[in-house]
């Protein structure tokens, strides 16, 4: 676990952009229980998170069509809410970072971590894009 002082930054980026933030098991499922789109970051400490991912999500949101709902949980932090998050994302393995989109409760769209590092913020965020023009 990490220590609240160290993670406060990296946790309103997201916030400050409009994600609530997730921290126990039942505030992820209530979240994925909800009508409409649902994009869940899973944030991380790691560079990746803080180069491209965290800037890519934010990002994604500046085009015309974006999800419903925009929600996050803090890998290494919220661990509980982490571990639920998880189970939607069933067949892929956890990864963090990581970003998915759900339609309906329904997993439509994933960015596992292998699909971030090394990928630009303005390469996500169009990867996020195409998504939302499907799906949203």
């Amino acid at each position: 676990m990490y220590p609240p002082e160290l993670v406060k930054p990296m946790q309103e980026a997201l916030e400050n952009q409009g994600f609530s933030a997730l921290h126990t098991a039942e505030e992820v499922t209530d979240a994925m229980a909800k009508d409409g789109t649902t994009l869940v970051v899973v944030n991380s400490v790691c560079g990746c998170a803080a180069g491209t991912a965290r800037p890519g999500a934010i990002a994604s949101l500046q085009f015309d069509k974006t999800p419903t709902h925009l929600v996050t949980v803090f890998a290494g932090v919220d661990r509980e809410a982490t571990e639920k998050a998880r189970e939607y994302m069933v067949p892929f393995p956890p990864s963090s970072p990581a970003m998915a989109l759900f339609k309906d409760g329904a997993l439509v769209h994933m960015l596992e971590r292998h699909h971030i590092e090394g990928r630009s913020a303005e390469a996500i965020a169009a990867n996020l894009s195409a998504a939302y023009e499907e799906f949203c």
